[in-house]
């Protein structure tokens, strides 16, 4: 395999070949084809890119090359968001009277996607904590159809063993469905690891730049042809300029990551010794419950980190609205640092005792972008001196 940079900027070149060397946006809903047998063929092709936009799109086609080549695996397709791209495929992939393993730590979406609608369609879920395997051995049941893993967990950072959960799922003939947003295909490829399907929101690190609301899966074709073909009815489409402007993202993908990487830990080693700091949540620190297996499966570790303060919530809110470059946004992966309260949140997302459950209400998480690491980890040090002055 080429280098991750020269695989963003090349791996699509064959897809919708043309001379232009900046790809075109292909703006349009519908396609016209040569003869009645070339419409009727690209009418039912998977994940096609020359029938109706809803069907599929050059630039959607352009898009999931380069993905499937950095994710290594055999396709890839996108959708209108990260919630759209695990949406679409949970329905795809699961039935009435089927059972569903999920992550007690997980985002706020996924996590009402198994609490809240899952069970409405009469397929029930069980949640188990992640940093245990065998609890994941010990939730199967014979009507158990999909795992759910993400990792590292939002926000909390938590990582799962995937060869371990992989193993797991195959020897049962279970499928598995792995969230790599926080890690993106540079830090980790849970393909590598036996994972069948990968998911991200786009939207963040894959993008890059906070401008496009969109989602990408990648993995077997056969698995994604069921999973088009649900997205056909939920009509989640990502729209051509988006995909356009999310080809555009991932092409400086190589570039940015390092620097997140660099950041975040960076952040996370100034911040777990400072007395207003209860812990700091971050993969990458020798002290993580779990950087071992963190390392043993990633090549970095991103640019999120979670604090939990010592004052709880209010010395969290405080904390935010000392921070100089980071903005209190819900979003992350950006060039642009962004900082939030994840229990204010996810507020809309799950009820008040799961909320209590998934996110502890003193934790702020930080999404470091690509900044000098030194102003970063400055502003972010007398955040922190401010607030403690405050609170004490």
């Amino acid at each position: 395999m080429p280098g991750a940079s020269t695989v963003t900027v090349h791996a699509d070149r064959e897809t919708h070949p043309n001379r232009a060397v900046a790809q075109p946006i292909y703006q349009t809903v519908a396609f016209s084809a040569e003869d009645g047998p070339a419409f009727a063929a690209s009418a039912v092709e998977p994940r096609g890119e020359d029938f109706y936009t809803r069907f599929g799109n050059p630039n959607h086609a352009q898009v999931a090359a380069v993905v499937a080549e950095l994710e290594q695996t055999e396709a890839a397709m996108v959708t209108a968001s990260g919630m759209a791209a695990i949406t679409t495929a949970v329905l795809a992939l699961v039935s009435a009277g089927d059972h569903v393993i999920g992550q007690k730590s997980t985002y706020g979406g996924t996590a009402s996607v198994l609490l809240n609608l899952l069970p409405r369609l009469g397929v029930d879920t069980t949640l188990v904590d992640q940093r245990d395997p065998e609890a994941f051995a010990k939730a199967l049941t014979p009507k158990t159809r999909l795992i759910l893993v993400e990792t590292p967990s939002n926000p909390l950072l938590q990582i799962t063993d995937l060869r371990a959960v992989a193993a797991l799922a195959r020897a049962h003939g279970v499928l598995t469905l792995a969230d790599n947003t926080f890690a993106t295909p540079l830090n980790q490829r849970p393909a590598d690891l036996g994972i069948d399907v990968v998911w991200h929101s786009a939207t963040k690190y894959l993008n890059g730049h906070t401008d496009v609301c969109a989602g990408v899966l990648a993995g077997p074709a056969t698995v994604l042809d069921r999973i088009w073909e649900t997205s056909l009815l939920t009509g989640a489409t990502l729209g051509p300029v988006d995909a356009w402007l999310l080809l555009r993202g991932i092409r400086t993908l190589p570039l940015r990551m390092p620097r997140h990487n660099d950041n975040g830990l960076a952040l996370a080693e100034a911040l777990t010794q400072h007395p207003a700091v209860n812990h700091v949540h971050y993969p990458g620190l020798a002290a993580h419950p779990q950087h071992k297996l963190a390392a043993d499966q990633m090549n970095g570790f991103g640019g999120v980190l979670s604090i939990e303060f010592t004052g709880g919530f209010e010395m969290a809110d405080a904390f935010l609205g000392q921070l100089r470059y980071p903005r209190r946004s819900a979003s992350l992966g950006g060039v642009e640092s962004l900082a939030v309260h994840p229990a204010s949140m996810w507020r809309g997302m799950l009820s008040d005792e799961q909320l209590t459950e998934a996110v502890p209400p003193g934790l702020v998480r930080l999404a470091a972008g690509t900044e000098d690491t030194d102003d970063l980890v400055a502003d972010a040090l007398a955040a922190a001196d401010a607030v403690l002055a405050e609170h004490a």
